[in-house]
């Protein structure tokens, strides 16, 4: 099982003979001018909330590959009026996928699609597959709601946002991996904009200081997890 990053929020899941791509914002991220998006290849397209920063290359890729959007009701009757499969679903719901499961969770943050249209509430999501479970956070402030997902999963690693501004900074990154039981943090949602921008080292020696791995890919790194 592999995880590929592809800037931001987004990264590609290849688990169970499926191809997984997570919050798709490649061609307006400058960071990932160097991926080729016409080369992602995806079976499903999850996302967390509407905002262009997550979704800006969910229909082209969507319609050229075939893939399932996964998305709260809302955001995938948005793509299916563009013509996309969809799957809607909503919070504490469980789908299950030829790779595995994923469950919607809640995620404390604003949700509206592009043209403005309502876009349900912001979500997070947890994955299992090949006997592993992780928690893709989305976009989402340090919220209690984490502690249930410590009591009801036993995690592998969480994808928390760690850039502060319009999410958790690396501070409340480390206390809701103490909440969710993860020891091991993929970063994600840091540096793309200058408001975003961090000191990695910094955010690494907290990790350490904290008992934590912090995983900080660079866009195009693939990791085994």
């Amino acid at each position: 099982m592999t995880l590929t990053y592809y800037g931001h929020a987004c990264f590609l899941l290849e688990a169970g003979g499926s191809k997984v791509l997570f919050d798709p914002f490649i061609r307006p991220n400058p960071l990932a001018k160097d991926v080729d998006v016409d080369a992602i290849a995806a079976d499903y397209i999850l996302i967390t909330h509407g905002h262009g920063d997550h979704v800006a290359d969910a229909e082209e890729i969507g319609k050229r590959t075939g893939a399932q959007v996964v998305a709260i009701a809302e955001i995938a009757h948005w793509f299916e009026q563009k013509g996309l499969k969809t799957v809607g679903m909503n919070l504490g719901g469980t789908l299950q996928l030829p790779f595995g499961s994923v469950t919607m969770v809640a995620a404390a943050h604003s949700s509206s699609l592009p043209d403005g249209s309502y876009g349900g509430v912001a979500a997070g999501y947890i994955v299992k597959a090949e006997g592993k479970t992780f928690y893709f956070a989305g976009d989402t402030a340090l919220t209690y709601d984490m502690k249930l997902i410590g009591e009801r999963y036993t995690l592998d690693l969480a994808i928390l946002p760690i850039g502060d501004h319009y999410t958790m900074g690396i501070d409340d990154a480390l206390v809701a991996a103490d909440w969710t039981g993860a020891s091991k943090v993929i970063g994600m949602h840091f540096d793309t904009f200058p408001p975003i921008a961090i000191n990695h080292d910094e955010a690494r020696a907290k990790a350490t200081a904290a008992g934590k791995e912090l995983v900080l890919l660079s866009v195009g790194e693939t990791t085994s997890l």
